[in-house]
């Protein structure tokens, strides 16, 4: 067994309000510089929609994730031959137009002329050519709220084995909203298909970070991250994605998105996982067990056992002391209500999410869904919980339902005693909760303070020999002069 500590994340969609202040405070932190213009690590979408970006889930064009091929795992886009054998003319990638191309308005001519003869108008151009355009074609959120016509939407990959005609109908009541950031997977694609070995995955806190110094802009990373986070910066000929803030993390505060979260949706925490079972698990044979076999690779941070082999193993007290403490702990293993995004992809992801409930409550508000003993009969509402399925189970309906139900039962339950009145006492059992679980439950989704929601410790540091070496690598170039780059000594 060999243990590792992993900040995960957990988002409550049915908290989250599409306001896109997660992504525009990251955008201003990390990617304002010339050759990322286009480039949003963090992005909130609207579900249904072919998302950010076109069609990212569809990995029969992209070929992006792992496969098994005869029992083995191999990255989808193609093995070590394969991926070298297009290295120069990558078919997969996805182009400019898939994401949009990135745009400002001309605003000085307001200000320039005194008189108009016709109403005043800014006329957006490109941030990469620099020309006017005569039209804006797309953008990061273009199918916000639903935007768009159903025929594009209805495009959407999580649609598989949904009939289209039945959702038409009801495309209406169904809407949510998808904040997306790198996953920080556990099996990370991108690590695997980087010819330069530029991405690396930190051992002290699981972050997958890429070497600016290493990076040679082959772009293989691009194809084979299946959830399209890491981006080609066209000015410094060099990949960038998500850091998770890591400088913050070290320091043990949250990242700029979670901070700046109006509905309050994101937690942060840490994760002890085996990694020997990585490859194991990843390699199991159905996509609809992938999401039991994730949850095998975590470990119980109050089990004596798992503590003192940790300690063993070089893992700080302040690690152990966080995970016991872990909000995601609490969610994903606990109560069992936050599911990873496309698990069938296999990069065993680390940024998870709690299903919304619009679309049952909708159906219960409307006298819809009928009542199956005590709660709603969330199992009748096939189109819902089969998409959302398709979205964080690999189609597996019954964890979905699941969760359904216990966040359903933790809203009757709190809504009874807020109003004095006697909950029902057959309401907890149904949904496989216990009084206190629903108590901790609702002070985490509903009340929770700022410590409750991030339990981040300070950077694990072990000694270094050679600690200048490690205090020269380099960051994101903001000098955009054509002079080689090279370090103190003269080296590449």
């Amino acid at each position: 067994m060999k243990i590792r500590a992993q900040i995960g994340m957990v988002l409550n969609l049915d908290k989250c309000i599409g306001c896109h202040t997660c992504s525009v405070t990251c955008k201003n932190v990390w990617t304002t510089r010339q050759g990322m213009e286009y480039a949003w690590f963090n992005n909130v979408e609207t579900k249904p929609g072919t998302g950010y970006p076109s069609d990212w889930e569809n990995q029969d064009r992209y070929h992006g994730g792992w496969k098994l091929d005869k029992g083995a795992l191999h990255p989808r886009m193609g093995n070590k031959s394969g991926i070298m054998k297009g290295i120069f003319a990558n078919p997969h990638l996805p182009q400019i137009d898939d994401y949009y191309e990135p745009f400002t308005f001309n605003y000085s001519i307001l200000h320039k002329q005194a008189k108009f003869k016709t109403p005043p108008s800014a006329r957006p151009y490109s941030m990469i050519t620099g020309r006017l355009m005569e039209k804006i074609e797309k953008g990061p959120n273009w199918e916000d709220n639903l935007g768009g016509t159903f025929a594009k939407r209805s495009q959407d990959k999580n649609f598989d084995q949904v009939q289209k005609e039945i959702l038409k109908e009801f495309e209406n009541a169904f809407m949510l909203y998808l904040p997306r950031l790198c996953e920080h997977c556990l099996n990370p694609t991108c690590v695997a298909a980087c010819p330069s070995g530029a991405i690396y995955k930190r051992e002290e806190d699981g972050i997958v970070l890429i070497d600016q110094d290493a990076c040679r802009g082959w772009r293989e990373c691009v194809s084979a991250c299946p959830y399209k986070k890491v981006y080609f910066n066209w000015q410094s000929k060099k990949s960038e994605k998500c850091t998770l803030c890591f400088p913050k993390i070290e320091n043990g505060e949250p990242t700029i998105c979670s901070e700046s979260c109006v509905g309050r949706i994101r937690y942060l925490g840490v994760m002890l996982y085996d990694q020997d079972q990585i490859k194991a698990l990843a390699s199991t044979p159905d996509a609809e067990d992938l999401y039991d076999a994730q949850l095998k690779v975590f470990l119980d941070p109050n089990d004596p056992e798992v503590i003192k082999e940790a300690r063993k193993q070089g893992i700080t007290e302040n690690y152990l002391k966080a995970a016991a403490a872990s909000p995601v702990y609490k969610m994903v293993m606990d109560w069992k209500i936050a599911l990873p995004l496309h698990p069938e992809f296999r990069t065993l992801p680390m940024v998870w999410y709690i299903p919304p409930l619009s679309p049952v409550q909708t159906a219960v508000d409307s006298g819809e869904l009928g009542i199956n003993g005590i709660l709603p009969d969330v199992e009748s509402l096939r189109i819902p919980v089969r998409y959302l399925a398709n979205l964080f189970t690999g189609g597996k309906e019954k964890p979905v339902t699941n969760v359904l139900k216990k966040m359903l039962a933790m809203r009757a339950w709190m809504r009874a005693k807020s109003l004095d009145e006697s909950p029902n006492p057959e309401i907890l059992p149904e949904a496989g909760l216990s009084e206190a679980q629903v108590s901790e439950m609702y002070r985490y989704l509903a009340l929770a303070d700022y410590k409750d929601r991030y339990v981040l410790p300070t950077r694990m540091v072990k000694p270094n020999e050679d600690a200048y070496r490690e205090k020269a690598e380099k960051g994101f170039d903001t000098n955009n002069s054509n002079r080689p780059r090279t370090n103190l000594f003269g080296g590449i």
